[in-house]
């Protein structure tokens, strides 16, 4: 059995599997477009998420199944920059091309056409609400066929535990309006993709902005999303389950690509890497750099941290290799601070970019701050904590200590639109980083570079990026959140009583 049915007019004669996907596919459409008042935001936050999950470049293809009316197709076209070739299937029998979807998308109906896929395979396939109790097997069965090998799959669905789904259902069933759906919970979506044999599977409630709604309760879920997300217990409240997995194998080579599209940021950015004990990270991340942004880069400045393993090594090889690797190896005492302060110090560079060696899954979302800084913003910061963002393995411990950190940062400043200052990754004109006073040593020093050029007045812009915590192969971070929280406060505390005295004078 395919999963585009043999061709066919007529309803009846339409295999059941695929008549049920149709029947899921219109009955979602239908209550986005009369329940949901924020579906076109929904759709844009889930478009973000999958280009940063899945770290999307150029040429990958991407096959979305059950398009519909094709309001989240749009969503896709916008994100992935018209770059990647999109086809968009339809279930629905009576569905024809949404008159505006770009001609570039090749959309197919899979109840008519069922010789247009054929063979062929995809990097990513997406899907929204589609998964039944009883067709899933079959479904992903098919679904892992057209996957290329190492193609990754992102599904949302329907959280059964949600309880606003329970009650609207239970109204429903009285009304004589039935769920025509049969939900599955996350641990059965698990076993079943587990068991047919993708890896890197993963099931995580998702969203907890979802109807009856006001704009007031939109804004505060907005924000308390992430965070509800990572609760236990709480979490199995959330409106969606987000299911990724990829086909075998887990190493996937990149394809060739270069991202560089603003001349005016040739030859100009420094990228000041702190480093310690970082051999399994450096040279991928590194290489990787230079193959995406050769063009942009004017050095690289990877920062020894007195590292006790083979990092050392492996910079003095990278920089016999290219004159533009020019390491700084220190001499104690160590901290993250001081690493990137000495850094800041070697840059030449007109802009400067500062980031983590754990941060080399995510360089394709460099261009997003790369596109900030080319329309003019002095310092570009990649946030973790944005709506479009996605947070993964993140421990609740440090996304309290982060939420609570920034909430007391706009009181005290009186700010209401930082929302991550605190994370490495920072694009900063060379001016802005002449005009910091650095006085943390360890890791508060995020908090010091998000926050002093907001306060000297320049200007400052996050985009969203995805962060995975550090897999088994990347080594263990040195981050003690008990050992280093108290910096953070201090630097809250010294820049408020300076702005406080600034403000008598």
């Amino acid at each position: 059995m395919s999963l585009l049915s043999p061709s066919t007019t007529v309803q009846e004669t339409i295999d059941p599997a695929v008549q049920k996907l149709g029947i899921r596919e219109q009955y979602r459409d239908r209550y986005w477009l009369k329940r949901d008042p924020i579906y076109r935001d929904r759709l844009l936050w889930r478009a973000q998420s999958f280009r940063h999950m899945v770290h999307l470049l150029p040429g990958q293809t991407i096959l979305e199944l059950g398009c519909g009316r094709g309001l989240f197709t749009q969503q896709l076209v916008r994100v992935s920059r018209g770059e990647n070739p999109i086809t968009a299937v339809t279930f629905n029998p009576t569905g024809d091309r949404p008159d505006h979807l770009p001609a570039s998308i090749r959309f197919i109906n899979a109840t008519l056409q069922s010789d247009k896929l054929g063979a062929e395979q995809f990097d990513f396939i997406i899907a929204m609400d589609l998964l039944d109790a009883g067709n899933c097997a079959w479904f992903l069965q098919n679904v892992y066929e057209l996957l290329k090998p190492g193609g990754q799959i992102l599904f949302y669905e329907s959280n059964p535990w949600n309880i606003v789904l329970r009650l609207r259902r239970l109204l429903a069933g009285w009304l004589g309006q039935k769920d025509p759906r049969h939900l599955l919970s996350r641990p059965k979506l698990y076993e079943l993709i587990s068991e047919l044999g993708f890896i890197r599977v993963f099931a995580i409630f998702n969203d907890f902005v979802y109807s009856p709604l006001n704009r007031p309760l939109i804004w505060l879920l907005r924000n308390l999303s992430i965070l509800l997300e990572n609760m236990p217990v709480l979490q199995t409240l959330a409106g969606s389950i987000l299911v990724h997995a990829q086909k075998p194998p887990r190493g996937v080579e990149c394809p060739d690509a270069s991202l560089c599209e603003h001349v005016s940021l040739y030859n100009s950015i420094s990228v000041v890497i702190p480093c310690h004990n970082e051999e399994m990270n450096v040279k991928p991340l590194v290489t990787r750099l230079k193959e995406l942004y050769g063009d942009y880069i004017h050095e690289i400045i990877p920062v020894d941290d007195n590292s006790q393993d083979r990092t050392g090594i492996i910079l003095r090889q990278l920089a016999e290799e290219d004159p533009r690797i020019k390491p700084v190896f220190r001499t104690p005492p160590n901290g993250v601070g001081r690493a990137i302060a000495d850094g800041y110090r070697t840059a030449t560079g007109r802009y400067i970019l500062s980031m983590d060696c754990d941060f080399q899954h995510l360089l394709p979302e460099l261009r997003d701050l790369f596109d900030a800084a080319a329309e003019g913003y002095d310092v570009v910061v990649g946030s973790r904590f944005s709506r479009h963002s996605v947070l993964l393995n993140y421990p609740i411990q440090k996304i309290i200590a982060n939420r609570g950190f920034h909430f007391l940062a706009r009181i005290l400043f009186l700010r209401g639109d930082i929302r991550d200052l605190t994370n490495n990754l920072k694009l900063m004109r060379r001016e802005v980083v002449e005009n910091l006073q650095i006085t943390q040593p360890g890791f508060a020093i995020n908090a010091e570079t998000g926050l002093q050029p907001m306060l000297m007045g320049y200007s400052v812009h996050e985009v969203p990026i995805s962060w995975i915590n550090r897999t088994p192969d990347m080594g263990v971070s040195s981050f003690r959140l008990i050992k280093v929280g108290g910096g953070y406060w201090e630097v809250l505390r010294r820049l408020w009583l300076k702005r406080m005295l600034k403000s008598k004078h």
